[in-house]
């Protein structure tokens, strides 16, 4: 497991009170105790998983402090959704949507929701069929989902109507922004990644398309 060293470090950077710190200890409980059963993260990183999935998933309010309805796509084990959720329980109205078509993935998101009383709501169904109909998000995310042109595809009829997308990253940033302009026209800020030196958030704004 991690050292305490960074959780403690991750909590205080972060910023969160002693009751969302508890919140997340009780996810990582949560995750480690369905882990050995239901494999929802790679195995590897569980015993980094202060750093390699909380620290990562926090760093995403930064590109978007002010929103406060937020949408997870293909959420998996809540991360970032579940997290993101968990850590905002008490900034006023916020609310946290997850989308995740495994239904045993479903149900830890249901039970972990549950159990730290993060304010999310989970729907077990494919994207593409419900995507369209969250009409009132401000930021839709997606963590290890898809290329960024089937990720643009998906959630197209949000950005085009002044959502923002937030999209972490690694090494092939670069090559999908270049194969997602061949379709798409947008604006994209790069955010660096506090917790890869090799990885970023693409902050994507203002699409339109597909282009002919």
């Amino acid at each position: 497991m991690p050292l305490p060293r960074d959780r403690d470090a991750i909590l205080a950077q972060a910023g969160v009170s002693r009751e969302t710190a508890a919140r997340l200890d009780l996810y990582v409980a949560q995750l480690t105790r369905w882990q050995k059963v239901k494999n929802l993260i790679g195995p590897s990183t569980l015993p980094e998983v202060w750093n390699r999935h909380i620290a990562d998933s926090l760093q995403l309010f930064d590109a978007a402090p002010h929103a406060t309805r937020w949408l997870d796509l293909g959420s998996g084990a809540g991360i970032p959704g579940l997290i993101l959720a968990i850590a905002g329980a008490e900034r006023p109205g916020f609310h946290v949507d997850l989308v995740e078509s495994n239904t045993r993935k479903g149900a830890f998101l249901q039970e972990t929701a549950r159990l730290t009383g993060a304010p999310a709501r989970i729907h077990v169904a494919r994207i593409e069929t419900v995507v369209a109909g969250f009409t009132e998000v401000q930021v839709v995310c997606a963590r290890a989902l898809a290329p960024l042109p089937q990720l643009l595809s998906w959630t197209a009829p949000l950005l085009k109507n002044g959502v923002i997308g937030l999209f972490p990253k690694g090494r092939e940033a670069a090559a999908e922004l270049t194969a997602a302009r061949e379709t798409w026209t947008f604006d994209v800020d790069v955010i660096p990644s506090r917790t890869d030196s090799a990885a970023g958030i693409l902050r994507i704004s203002s699409l339109s398309g597909p282009l002919s």
